[in-house]
């Protein structure tokens, strides 16, 4: 991911994932270049988690910022988030 996940983006991020909730492979996120993330995109992220939890697939979201991360940790996100490696780096879906 690019830029911003904000209101603006929201309708086409989840155009993009939500076909792909029950697909058997892997969905990985690279955050690297998120800049921002809005409460929009957060829920969607949110919805995601859940979907692919509830079906026992795997979701992985990697090389978070540091300011994103802070976001996942203020709002709670981080505890349903597993982490493999340096926790900076790459958080999977777990428990939520």
């Amino acid at each position: 991911m690019k830029g911003e996940l904000d209101l603006a983006m929201a309708v086409y991020f989840r155009s993009v994932l939500e076909p792909l909730i029950d697909s058997p492979k892997s969905i990985v996120l690279n955050l690297k270049e998120l800049a921002y993330i809005d409460s929009t995109g957060m829920g969607i992220l949110i919805f995601i988690l859940k979907a692919r939890n509830e079906r026992k697939l795997p979701f992985t979201i990697q090389e978070v910022p540091a300011k994103i991360q802070k976001l996942f940790d203020l709002t709670g996100i981080t505890k349903f988030l597993s982490v493999e490696g340096d926790p900076q780096t790459t958080v999977k879906a777990d428990g939520m």
